[in-house]
């Protein structure tokens, strides 16, 4: 590692460690998948959070550089796209009026982002008075990523999304895909109709009582951006871990997912906001340290390979144990 990219990783570390907001994910000292939403108070579908302007940036970056990565959506999402559009708008208007406004004037429409300093009017409905799709725009305001999910004969698919920072998926490839699919590689959601039973819960979500739930992973590195497509880059350091360097190298990585029915549509918002911790800053609670390492230690061989820390799990729970 050089020393340009040592100074990189020290400077994204320093904004990765805080761990006073971190939305901390285990309950008890087991670890399996199961539906762990509740419902959302409030019904916020955005978090504004110090690292906003940076990780905005970061998206926009990707956007450019990567387009059809990251934004993929099929021709009939188009009204749920608005939906989807005013929801998120609304939101960031009404919790965060200090930094956005939303002006209505029948369809003619303002939305102000005082912290970029950018201003767009635009004929709501009318997708050639913005510059790119109305779910791409929005998201381009936000640090989640938003995953539209339509319903079709009583299921769930997967019709458009701006994944900017997803953990080891992929947007185009699941492009279309119901939401069984999404899931089947999943180990323990076939076990008792696990899949069945979380999309039969979905359906039966009702516009203005949104869900929330959170998703946790460790990674090798501290990128948000990690997507299939580019496996070969971030996925070697997994390799590289060391009970001596595990407290720099090591982040958890917490998604906070909300979900919300879209009234006219029935489509379901999915927005993900992810966060990361260096595993040294983690560790720094010593209650989280025992509790994440006695996890560790009883997790099925099952779900550690799924989440890719089979590598290096050892050195982590070494490191965990020490810092106790």
């Amino acid at each position: 590692m050089n020393i340009y990219n040592i100074l990189k990783v020290v400077v994204v570390m320093e904004i990765y460690n805080d761990r006073e907001n971190f939305p901390y994910p285990f309950k008890g000292k087991s670890f399996r998948y199961t539906n762990n939403s509740v419902l959302l108070d409030p019904p916020s579908s955005i978090k504004v959070t110090d690292h906003y302007e940076r990780e905005v940036q970061i998206k926009r970056k990707l956007l450019k550089e990567h387009p059809d990565r990251c934004y993929q959506s099929l021709p009939d999402t188009l009204e749920a796209q608005w939906e989807a559009f005013s929801l998120v708008a609304d939101n960031l208007a009404t919790y965060f009026p200090e930094k956005f406004s939303l002006l209505k004037k029948g369809r003619e429409w303002c939305f102000s982002n005082k912290v970029l300093n950018e201003q767009h009017s635009f004929i709501f409905g009318d997708g050639s008075s913005l510059p790119v799709e109305p779910l791409d725009f929005i998201g381009r305001h936000v640090q989640e990523d938003l995953i539209l999910m339509v319903q079709k004969d009583g299921e769930l698919f997967l019709d458009a999304g701006q994944l900017c920072f997803p953990a080891n998926w992929s947007l185009a490839f699941n492009l279309g895909m119901s939401f069984k699919e999404l899931h089947f590689p999943i180990p323990g959601f076939k076990d008792n109709n696990l899949v069945d039973r979380i999309q039969a819960f979905i359906l039966k979500i009702e516009d203005g009582a949104p869900w929330v739930r959170t998703n946790w992973q460790m990674m090798a590195g501290n990128r948000l951006d990690t997507p299939l497509e580019t496996f070969h880059d971030w996925g070697k350091v997994r390799k590289q871990i060391t009970k001596d360097n595990a407290g720099e190298l090591v982040h958890l990585r917490v998604e906070v997912q909300k979900l919300f029915r879209l009234p006219r549509t029935h489509s379901i918002l999915f927005s993900i906001h992810t966060h990361l911790l260096s595993l040294k800053s983690f560790s720094d609670n010593v209650e989280w340290a025992k509790q994440f390492s006695a996890i560790l230690e009883e997790l099925p061989s099952y779900i550690y390979e799924y989440k890719g820390i089979a590598l290096y799990r050892e050195a982590v729970i070494d490191y965990l144990n020490e810092r106790v």
